[in-house]
């Protein structure tokens, strides 16, 4: 059995001694969309990110069999495609749970407790030359006994969600596929979520329901005081919209580690956003998914995903 992983850095340092035990494993730092129809030509297995599986693809790839995921979305397969031709595809779910819900709470804190501005103070000397021994003219507010509204209450929801009630939190949620089917918090519609929330945490994937999901209109019916955190999927927030909102005060702050383009070009509204903007508008990248322990879970079920399907 042949396994070609086609953009391999994105697993980084992991070890993928699992997955090559069960066959010949051949890995390619990246792929371009031209590379990867010639890599694939004699592969049983495909395991991949980012690339594009289309007609294409597959056409150029007769014995594949298994499509592995190193990762949850699969957004770049042509899933019907593939079940058509006799291609499995697969997944890994909910490996990243705790290393997305630990990121969305660095931006979160970071954003509420005014992290970059405490830095930024001292560092700058403001602070040693300030007449008290704390800056007074900055106060922070605690999100104790504040809203938390979480948009998709999937697995990683829930964990932001459990985690914000140990602060000390209300919280609800929006159930972008309409089902409410989490029963330890309220399910609200997303204007009575946009209007009740302090923090609002973006947990969902992307698809026709949630696409563009929070625009300018949205985000007027947030609390100025208010802050938003995307670690899900680019796109629910419209990026220029929360751009724009930034540069306006129409909320607190933002923070993202998701786009729609990525990695982010630098003529994106968000760069001079967030150069304006530097302590009320957070850009990481896309990494809230890349801590070690997540991706040797991911190597281990991808493993697992190649050894039952063969």
């Amino acid at each position: 059995m042949k396994i070609v992983f086609l953009d391999a850095i994105s697993m980084g340092d992991v070890s993928l001694e699992e997955m090559a035990a069960l066959g010949e494993l051949v890995c390619y730092p990246s792929s371009t969309a031209e590379e990867a129809r010639e890599r694939v030509k004699d592969a049983d297995v495909a395991c991949l990110n980012k690339v594009i599986v289309d007609q294409a693809f597959l056409d150029a790839a007769p014995k594949l069999k298994l499509v592995c995921e190193a990762g949850t979305g699969i957004n770049n397969i042509d899933v019907k495609l593939c079940e058509a031709r006799g291609v499995a595809v697969r997944n890994v779910a909910a490996y990243s749970t705790d290393s997305v819900a630990q990121i969305a709470w660095m931006h979160i804190l970071n954003l509420s407790g005014r992290a970059f501005h405490y830095q930024d103070f001292v560092q700058s000397g403001a602070y040693s030359q300030n007449p008290v021994h704390v800056d007074y003219a900055h106060p922070f507010t605690e999100i104790a006994g504040k809203t938390l509204g979480i948009v998709g209450m999937g697995a990683i929801g829930q964990k932001v969600a459990s985690i914000g009630r140990a602060f000390g939190m209300d919280v609800i949620y929006y159930s972008t596929s309409g089902t409410g089917h989490c029963k330890d918090y309220p399910c609200v519609s997303l204007a009575e979520l946009l209007e009740r929330a302090d923090v609002i945490s973006i947990h969902a994937p992307y698809n026709e329901r949630t696409a563009g999901l929070i625009g300018y209109a949205q985000m007027q019916q947030m609390k100025r005081s208010a802050i938003l955190v995307n670690t899900g999927r680019g796109g629910i927030a419209v990026e220029a919209d929360l751009a724009r909102a930034i540069d306006e005060g129409l909320i607190a702050g933002a923070a993202l580690d998701v786009y729609v383009k990525e990695p982010l070009p630098l003529d994106s509204p968000l760069m001079d956003a967030a150069r304006r903007n530097p302590q009320r508008l957070l850009l990481s990248p896309h990494i809230a998914w890349y801590s070690r322990e997540a991706r040797a879970r991911l190597a281990h079920e991808m493993a697992e995903n190649i050894r039952r399907s063969y």
